[in-house]
């Protein structure tokens, strides 16, 4: 075999190769917005966390939901629940309709697309709007969890770490329990 030969062989097997290799977005392309899955679209309009708030819950800031979900372990007082039921419901008041018009912004950016009536102007713009509601989102859980935060104990907040996991052989979760009460 020519050298010539070979590397035509060589070529053509690559290729083909490439040529048959699958995106991993196949099936994506059905989305109703490409951009976010069923679940993300699902989890947006009910306000739901979808780890936007793992800096502050890995660093021993308790979200108030899981501390709905742990009020008898954690030993919460009559005024811990109902304090931690309103941080619940202020997050929920604004992380719902923030992820409302979050999910219509990434639609309207996706029928953009889609019509091909997109341009670099409408493309900044759209961006801008999806940044900024994507940031409120974000600070909507993260706010919860400073409050929350506040609301308990050191002791309270260690337990917390230990029954989701977190407490580490230093026995806290990249926090040291100083500065809530």
């Amino acid at each position: 075999m020519t050298k010539n030969l070979f590397l035509a062989m060589l070529a053509a097997l690559a290729w083909a190769a490439g040529a048959n290799a699958q995106s991993p977005y196949v099936g994506e392309e059905a989305r109703d917005i490409k951009s976010l899955s069923t679940q993300e679209v699902s989890d947006y309009l009910a306000g739901k966390g979808m780890g936007l708030a793992k800096a502050a819950e890995l660093n021993g800031y308790p979200g108030p939901a899981h501390v709905i979900e742990l009020a008898g372990p954690l030993a919460l007082t009559a005024e811990q629940r109902a304090g931690t039921q309103s941080i619940f419901e202020r997050m929920q008041a604004r992380a719902i309709p923030l992820g409302r018009n979050l999910v219509e912004e990434e639609r309207s950016l996706d029928r953009l697309f889609a019509s091909r009536g997109i341009d670099e102007a409408k493309l900044a713009a759209s961006l801008a709007r999806i940044g900024a509601l994507s940031a409120q989102v974000r600070e909507a859980h993260l706010q919860a969890h400073l409050e929350q935060a506040a609301l308990l104990t050191p002791g309270q907040i260690a337990k917390y770490n230990e029954l989701r996991g977190y407490a580490s052989a230093s026995g806290h979760a990249g926090h040291d329990g100083h500065g809530h009460h």
